[in-house]
């Protein structure tokens, strides 16, 4: 990815080319061991807190490094080019548990949460779908009771990213009864207290190495100040972190298509097939240029969003349409190259397989494409009518 080509500050710039140089010599040489052991690399993680990543899109005051929402993305794009696994968990961790806490937490929180978190020396996890409910999010059956100076909590989080290996957790629970996301309120949690436990790490197509589980929660007593925000707000800040958070799954999602982007013409340009590289072919350069300019679309997309959230202006739609587009981009090419590979495609000797394993996930994780759509046409339709 040419820095000058997109327009980007010197800062910006600088802080690409480091993460680009971290991901090369660290993330990219064990993505595929990564992947076929599915066990989480805390050491990579160690690595990225002391290189300020776990804390990018936070002040410094907090222990951040500060990065605006275009130098997040492109940490991510890179970290998802090297390994989508890796980037699915630092997605995890600095888009959707410290998020909350940093736009809703209060100051106690922040100082007691947010700072172990930014640092890299406590992961975060996430907990909003349930198994009851995927899209449907608001859906929220998890209770939260208030008895004397605790809440008390109890139910089952579905699908949470990083719940095995998790210190801080930020879930939604029903406070209230109401329609919809009415009466649902945040939380956090830590490792340890009693009556939160984890469930077997789930067995997936894709992202291995990302660990996903069920997070239940059986009487867990936390302190009334551990409650985020508002209560009965806990929906619409979660709602929020989102909105910012498809972005960001925009960009994870470019860097997996732009690896299946450079894979293919690698290979074009090796392969021969009746004696011609097979790059000769228009069989073949049809399909590269195709997801090529699909990826420049995608990265243009989610560049554009991530600039408008760093001017303060509305980016809901800009977000969705990110993500929507992207995510298909990102499969598409992933697929095209594993037909390019042909059978090796197939293989788990190359790449590409993993890629689009890893890919899927992106067509679901955070709002599925449908949701996207919906999404963008209400807001379309919305402005229309005023």
């Amino acid at each position: 990815m040419s820095a000058d080509k997109y327009q980007l500050t010197d800062d910006q710039r600088e802080f690409q080319q480091s993460v680009q140089r971290f991901c090369v010599e660290r993330i990219t040489p064990r993505a595929a061991e990564i992947d076929a052991t599915g066990v989480f690399p805390a050491d990579l993680f160690d690595e990225m807190g002391a290189l300020g990543f776990m804390g990018a899109p936070y002040s410094e005051e907090w222990g951040g490094a500060g990065c605006d929402a275009v130098m997040v993305c492109l940490l991510l794009e890179e970290v998802s080019r090297a390994s989508g696994a890796v980037g699915s968990s630092l997605n995890a961790h600095i888009s959707l548990a410290s998020s909350v806490i940093a736009n809703h937490g209060s100051t106690a929180q922040k100082e007691r949460y947010l700072r172990e978190m930014t640092s890299g020396r406590k992961i975060g996890a996430f907990g909003l779908t349930e198994p009851s409910g995927g899209s449907d999010a608001a859906a929220c059956k998890t209770r939260a009771v208030k008895k004397g100076d605790v809440w008390v909590l109890n139910g089952v989080k579905q699908f949470i990213t990083n719940s095995p290996v998790a210190d801080i957790f930020v879930v939604t629970a029903r406070t209230a009864d109401g329609a919809g996301s009415a009466g649902v309120s945040a939380f956090i949690l830590e490792k340890g207290m009693k009556g939160l436990s984890v469930g077997p790490q789930d067995n997936k197509m894709g992202v291995n190495g990302s660990p996903t589980a069920q997070v239940f929660l059986d009487d867990v007593e936390i302190p009334t100040e551990n409650i985020i925000g508002e209560e009965g707000k806990g929906f619409r800040e979660f709602a929020q972190t989102l909105d910012r958070g498809r972005v960001n799954v925009a960009a994870l999602s470019v860097g997996l298509g732009q690896a299946a982007v450079d894979a293919s013409i690698l290979y074009a340009n090796e392969r021969e097939q009746f004696g011609h590289k097979i790059s000769q072919f228009q069989g073949i350069q049809w399909p590269i240029a195709e997801m090529a300019t699909e990826i420049e679309a995608a990265r243009l997309l989610t560049l554009n969003a991530a600039r408008m959230h760093d001017a303060g202006l509305p980016f809901k739609k800009e977000g969705a349409m990110a993500k929507f587009f992207a995510a298909e981009a990102s499969l598409r090419a992933c697929s095209s190259a594993i037909e390019i590979y042909g059978g090796y495609g197939y293989m788990r000797d190359f790449p590409v397989e993993r890629y689009y394993r890893d890919a899927k996930m992106y067509q679901i994780g955070e709002g599925t494409s449908q949701i996207q759509r919906l999404i963008i046409a209400r807001e379309l339709l919305g402005r229309t009518r005023k």
